[in-house]
């Protein structure tokens, strides 16, 4: 591996700037996300479809995500992670303006995908930046730093995207990406290192397209069971998505350069993160989703008062990142990872029970300190995935792990609107009330619940190096 701006170890200062700059993408790509997520009902009236279509806005680019970033780790190694992640923010930025022109749902759907393929080199290459330029020794503190302006996007994105919508236009969210984008093109040019292996993989193209199938299949069969009005299609979709998906799997055994390498699983750290991740992440997933059309649908607020109190998760989010590392150096990635899953997973419950009656700062307490709970619980989750493996195996680690991550995440929104649609459609509402926003809350908490067993395999020393916490640190594997 090189690196034209790393003769030697990079000091404190400059890794904070790296991993600042690099969160730019992860900002615009949060930001983007939030906003939107406020504006669904707005836009749905105004392309004349049902709330409920518009979950197809979200899995459409988490669809894009998962198809394109397996390939990301291999086209950062062979073009360098420089060239790689400034192109990416340009097709984003590009894609973030088609969708302000889209004149209908299925247009918007063909500009969310072309964000996506942005998106799919431009959060995973960053991430590659950071863990390559970074010590494991710091990489707590950095990715604490990473997630900084990244959580800044949340916070910022509902009450500015409620009042988009509700002053102006839904298109104008859209807009926003411009500067934001030109800004971190800039100073990823300026002072991100130009890093890229000296030894290539060979491209592994039928893995590829058997993975882009299985993915695209999956994402877009569980979407349109989420309607409940498409069931032919959907079980085909799926079908064909599980077929691919196991022939899949049996190839990449046979292959040592599999473009997403089913060996990572081996290395328990990482398995154990990737799998209770996806399933915490299949609960938070839902959560952008549902808050806001809750807020507008259940409560009968508009978009700019439902983004005033749905930002409080994104709060208690940003709130976190000053414990994140001494919780972790005291109590241990395992402990944190156990009761922190559960204490996460409450918060979330605790907004089914949610009446027009209660007073908005026991609301706001309850979405406060489920941000907290959750962002730790990631903070935890990402940085325990790497802790045994080699610099070598970062790139691979990180498409496979990012995949998993986007999958689940609209994973989390097919489930949360499948919910509400069945919960709809047995109360016989034409659009979903706040008794069936509750029904969905509940069912989105109980994947979270599957994860305490799984952390609970980790040894007690796992991710020591990492953490700082008493013991003996793991050894770095395959």
């Amino acid at each position: 591996m090189t690196a034209d701006a790393q003769a030697s170890e990079p000091s404190r200062s400059r890794l904070r700037t790296i991993a600042l700059i690099v969160a730019t993408a992860l900002f615009m790509e949060q930001l983007d996300a939030t906003v939107l997520s406020t504006a669904l009902p707005s836009m749905a009236r105004s392309f004349g479809v049902q709330p409920l279509h518009m979950s197809i806005a979200l899995t459409s680019y988490l669809l894009s995500l998962a198809v394109f970033i397996p390939a990301s780790g291999i086209v950062a190694d062979r073009f360098g992670t420089r060239r790689v992640f400034n192109g990416a923010i340009v097709l984003f930025t590009l894609g973030s303006i088609l969708c302000s022109q889209a004149g209908s749902l299925p247009l918007l759907v063909a500009a969310r995908l072309v964000q996506g393929m942005g998106g799919a080199m431009m959060v995973p290459v960053g991430r590659i930046i950071l863990l390559r330029s970074v010590p494991k020794s710091q990489l707590v503190s950095a990715m604490a730093w990473f997630l900084v302006p990244a959580l800044v996007g949340p916070v910022v994105g509902p009450p500015l995207g409620g009042f988009i919508t509700t002053y102006l236009n839904w298109r104008w969210i859209f807009f926003i990406n411009i500067p934001i984008g030109v800004l971190g093109g800039t100073l990823a040019t300026l002072l991100i290192p130009d890093i890229r292996e000296t030894h290539r993989t060979p491209f592994d193209a039928p893995g590829f397209v058997l993975s882009a199938i299985a993915l695209a299949c999956l994402t877009f069969g569980f979407t349109l069971a989420s309607r409940g009005s498409e069931a032919v299609d959907a079980v085909l979709l799926l079908a064909v998505g599980l077929i691919s998906g196991a022939a899949y799997v049996a190839y990449a055994r046979r292959r040592t350069n599999a473009i997403l390498d089913m060996r990572l699983m081996r290395v328990q750290t990482f398995r154990v993160s990737t799998i209770a991740g996806s399933l915490s992440r299949i609960t938070w997933g839902a959560v952008p989703f549902l808050l806001p059309m809750m807020m507008q649908l259940g409560f009968g607020m508009s978009a700019a008062a439902s983004g005033a109190v749905t930002f409080m998760s994104a709060a208690g989010a940003m709130l976190m990142k000053a414990f994140a590392a001494p919780i972790l150096r005291r109590f241990g990635f395992r402990r944190v990872l156990i009761w922190n899953q559960l204490l996460a997973t409450l918060c979330i419950a605790a907004c089914a029970t949610f009446t027009r009656g209660w007073p908005m700062l026991a609301i706001f307490a309850i979405l406060l300190a489920g941000g907290f709970f959750q962002s730790l619980q990631f903070t935890a989750y990402n940085t325990i995935a790497y802790a045994e493996l080699r610099p070598d195996r970062m790139s691979a680690a990180t498409s496979f792990y990012t995949v998993f991550q986007q999958l689940m995440l609209s994973m989390g929104i097919c489930v949360a609107a499948g919910a509400l649609a069945l919960s709809s459609a047995v109360a016989g509402h034409h659009n979903p009330e706040l008794s069936d926003f509750r029904v969905a809350f509940l069912v989105v908490s109980v994947a979270s619940l599957l994860c305490g067993p799984l952390c609970a395999q980790l040894p007690a020393t796992a991710g020591a190096e990492m953490s700082g916490h008493r013991g003996q640190p793991a050894t770095a594997t395959k």
